[in-house]
């Protein structure tokens, strides 16, 4: 997977943008070329190092993806845990794996995105006193 350009930088902001009008929940993307550890695991470590968990309402969400290493990870935080079905992420995770073996890594990104949206507001709707308490900006580490 390639670095993504600036046009496929915007569509993933527009698509977490255009998911945070739908729920209450707090959608981030985090971005890093090497992931030496579980995705998982290092999803989790982000999550925590970018203060996902000071949301009100504890639901925000990381999309993780290691792209040198082609490895990806969604998780979602206390608050939605609680009231998910286990299985909540993985057809969402489907969708993705399926753009990412077309190397089409940011429409794979959006669309994560758009279906944790979805998904969300099913159990935390778009309330219209929400603020955005995190950044859309797409994170880049290493």
């Amino acid at each position: 997977m390639a670095a993504l350009s600036d046009k496929e930088q915007d569509k993933i902001k527009q698509s977490i943008e255009w998911a945070e009008k739908a729920t209450s929940g707090e959608v981030r993307v985090c971005v890093e070329s090497k992931c030496d550890i579980d995705a998982y695991e290092r999803a989790i470590t982000c999550f925590y190092d970018l203060k996902m968990e000071a949301t009100a309402l504890r639901n925000g969400v990381l999309i993780y993806v290691a792209l040198d290493d082609h490895k990806f990870a969604i998780i979602g935080d206390e608050g939605i845990n609680k009231v998910v079905p286990p299985d909540f992420w993985n057809s969402t995770k489907k969708l993705m794996v399926d753009k990412f073996k077309n190397r089409e890594l940011a429409e794979g990104i959006s669309i994560g995105i758009i279906e944790a949206g979805k998904q969300l507001k099913k159990y935390f709707p778009y309330q219209t006193e929400d603020n955005n308490e995190l950044s859309d900006d797409i994170v880049f580490l290493n």
